[in-house]
């Protein structure tokens, strides 16, 4: 039994997306504001029980709110006008979570309560979980009631300011509520709760275009109870987790923590799991006694020097005839409980080993002396451990469960953002052994009794990395839509390269040695080589027409043209908007490299121009290619991919007008800079072209020259010589970068418009301290 994978409509910015999980660990990854901790929300608010009163309206897509609010305005024109009211018509706008699993046919005994139909027979089970009002009639009832209070106020108001001869004007206020959404940010907790409905496995059926399609409910009635009770334990462990001083923390160091508790401090993790696991005074058994004999042999004594202690201001009570012939006597005793022994900043001490005068002495230092990075390390180990052993009933735990009780046979486990305080290596480890130590019980293990599913979400490319594309899940920004607000989408990346399985296994070799963070970016540049590497992201930090770049979220990949192609599947399933920056690589008829020269048939080499874009092979369509059609439009996908290859430029060179046709990024930064490199200082490529420059009697010459000079000339250096330049901006990119460059700011800025088109309106302050509104965080 797994979950195969969860769809979530109408909650924050997944209008209707479905997420699927992988058998062991599955990972959010995507850029800032894609929905990755909308949809570890929705996990945890629809399935995690004492989460579900967290609920609030700004959970409601904010494309929805107009609906609504047109729904209750149509409730409040029928009611004014005396008619029949309008049914309320929720379906559409109610947040939703539906879980769909796989399970056996041998394990029907644990879904008995959510099978479709008696003949079931194995395979996929579904189970919606929705948001929903309590009394729809209700809820219209009081909304209406509550308009017109506030009618009848404005009209008291405009009366009293006829009466006093003044400006009705002055007396128009806002009254709560103007609008349905209005009345429900300060009341939704009062009138929505959770329902659940068994799903048709029948009716299940693909996403369209990246959008789940999820099934009407057509009416159905929701079932009594929790259908995942004895079904799956949930767990989980969020970014807030406390991290720093001990007088931070806001839970009672008395109290137990349960499994989902913010603190941090290992002590209270050991004593809660002291608690449920080991207290010997729970069931004990033969190993217990001695514990057991040692506590009371302990607290005798410590009676004994109570009775001592205490003596003294017993007596000087005497004198105040207290107690009496026929007053109870005053008694002092003890009770130890060894779990006190944990309730302390102490409890936990690192040990510092160190000499001292030839001698090896240890000195203890509490945990909060440790490095935040360690402290959230074992803290989130220890809480894995924690969970395993209460979902397996470790030690004590098992006589604390009721006889009828059954062990889950699902554990899911959600974990966000894993990688805070922690360094990249940490985060690496942590993310490869989490599932190990969740599986770490002789039950468990290989078996497939019980199962163990973790959902990370992450912004951590060292954390992507270190897992198979097959697990990750890419959130993906899509832009709005007219009158509407912008969404996201998900992106199962294992099923980007379909079965190229040589491309997707250079592509996962290219992205881990690269380190680069793909999944987290705005925008991809694909460039040519190191001198591209240096110089391209030199030209935007140094201009500013491309400050626009500089304040976006940019991944640089250099990999070489007769490579980038094969970043071509990923880059198309995730919809990320790229730049290639490339060379042209003419070459003649007989296949040799060669300057590039128009009417010669030369043809290019570049893999990415021959197939990916503008899929054109011969050197004078593409020297005459316009730059509107260098870039490609994905229609369905919503995203742009551009080429920038060596384009024609015009130039005087000793005192002839020439089109200049460049071979490689270094000769074109020279064609556009001749002037500067005329009298440019230094050695080396920049020292030859200098020469060529002023040796060159036109344009053809100083090509060849140029071309002499790269033979033997290196690159890199060639191009970190140029970032010693006093002013930078002196030195101009070559014209096919920066119109490249140009293109690419436009979409950035294009995007960002239409991902925040609407904001969202901050609740009133009277709003938020009413006790009905519940807490939440906009989406």
């Amino acid at each position: 039994m797994r979950i195969e994978f969860v769809e979530i409509a109408n909650f924050r910015k997944l209008i209707s997306t479905r997420i699927g999980l992988s058998a062991d660990k599955t990972v959010f990854v995507g850029a800032n504001n894609s929905g990755k901790t909308s949809a570890i929300t929705a996990l945890r608010y629809f399935l995690v029980d004492r989460e579900r009163t967290s609920f609030c309206f700004n959970d409601f897509t904010l494309s929805h709110w107009p609906g609504i609010d047109g729904m209750g305005a149509a409730w409040e024109a029928a009611h004014v006008a005396q008619q029949a009211l309008p049914e309320p018509e929720w379906d559409a706008f109610l947040p939703f979570l539906d879980v769909w699993m796989q399970v056996e046919e041998n394990e029907v005994h644990y879904v008995q309560g959510i099978l479709p139909t008696l003949d079931w027979a194995g395979g996929r089970l579904g189970v919606r979980v929705r948001y929903e009002p309590k009394d729809r009639e209700q809820l219209q009832k009081d909304y209406l009631t509550a308009r017109a209070d506030a009618r009848d106020l404005q009209t008291a108001g405009a009366a009293l300011a006829e009466e006093k001869g003044q400006d009705a004007a002055k007396f128009q206020v806002a009254i709560w509520p103007q609008t349905l959404v209005e009345f429900l940010q300060r009341r939704v907790t009062r009138y929505f709760t959770i329902h659940t409905y068994v799903l048709d496995p029948s009716a299940c059926v693909d996403p369209l275009h990246g959008r789940a399609q999820p099934q009407p409910l057509n009416g159905n009635e929701p079932i009594d109870g929790d259908p995942f009770k004895g079904l799956i334990r949930i767990d989980e462990i969020s970014a807030q987790r406390g991290f720093g001083h001990a007088g931070e923390s806001s839970i009672d160091e008395g109290e137990a923590s349960g499994s989902g508790s913010t603190s941090r401090k290992l002590s209270s993790q050991l004593r809660q799991y002291y608690k449920s696991h080991l207290d010997p005074y729970e069931s004990p058994d033969a190993r217990d006694l001695l514990a057991l004999k040692a506590i009371e042999e302990a607290q005798e004594a410590f009676n004994v020097r109570l009775g001592d202690g205490f003596e003294s201001p017993l007596k000087e009570m005497h004198t105040l005839g207290y107690p009496g012939v026929t007053d109870p006597k005053l008694n002092i005793s003890t009770r130890l409980r060894p779990v006190e022994g944990l309730n302390h900043d102490a409890a936990v001490q690192f040990v510092v080993p160190m000499q001292a005068g030839g001698a090896s002495i240890n000195l203890y230092l509490p945990e909060d002396s440790n490095g935040l990075g360690y402290q959230n390390l074992i803290s989130m180990v220890f809480r894995l451990m924690a969970f395993r052993d209460s979902w397996m009933r470790v030690g004590k735990a098992q006589s604390k469960a009721s006889d009828d009780a059954i062990i889950p046979p699902l554990h899911l486990v959600l974990i966000e953002e894993p990688e805070v305080h922690l360094h990249t290596q940490v985060q690496q480890v942590f993310i490869r052994q989490a599932h190990k130590i969740l599986r770490n019980h002789d039950q468990l293990g290989a078996g497939s009794n019980f199962v163990t599913q973790m959902v990370v979400s992450t912004h951590s490319s060292h954390i992507a990395h270190e897992c198979h594309f097959d697990s990750l899940r890419y959130f993906r920004r899509l832009p709005a839509s007219e009158h509407a607000i912008p969404t996201s989408c998900v992106v199962n990346v294992g099923e980007a390269f379909g079965g190229e399985q040589e491309t997707k296994r250079f592509v996962t070799r290219y992205l881990k040695v690269t380190h680069c963070d793909l999944f987290f970016a705005d925008a991809a540049v694909l460039i040519e080589g190191p001198a591209e590497r240096i110089l391209v992201p030199h030209f935007v930090n140094s201009h500013a027409e491309f400050d626009k770049l500089a304040e976006s979220y940019i991944t640089w990949l250099e990999i070489g043209g007769s490579h980038a192609h094969k970043l071509r599947s990923l880059i198309e399933k995730i919809g990320l908007t790229t730049l290639v920056v490339t060379d042209i690589d003419s070459q003649d008829a007989a296949g040799f490299s060669a300057a590039p020269v128009r009417g010669a048939d030369y043809t290019t080499r570049n893999h990415t121009l021959k197939t990916w874009w503008p899929e054109i092979e011969e050197l004078d369509a593409l020297l005459d290619k316009p730059e509107a059609e260098k870039s490609k439009d994905y229609a369905a996908e919503q995203f742009t991919l551009r080429v920038a290859y060596q384009c024609p430029i015009e130039i005087e060179f000793k005192g002839a007008v020439t089109e200049a046709l460049a071979y490689t990024l270094e000769d074109a930064i020279v064609v556009g800079n001749i002037e500067l490199f005329a009298t440019l200082p230094g050695t080396g490529l920049i020292a030859k072209f200098r020469t060529a420059i002023a040796d060159s009697a036109d344009f053809a010459a100083l090509s060849a020259a140029m071309k002499d000079a790269l033979k033997g000339g290196s690159k890199a250096e060639f191009a970190l010589d140029l970032l010693e330049i006093d002013n930078p901006s002196d030195l101009k990119p070559p014209k096919y970068i920066r119109e490249g460059l140009l293109w690419l700011a436009a979409q950035l800025e294009q995007k960002q418009t239409e991902l925040g088109l609407v904001a969202i309106a901050p609740v009133e302050a009277e709003a938020v301290a009413d006790a009905d509104a519940g807490d939440g965080v906009a989406a």
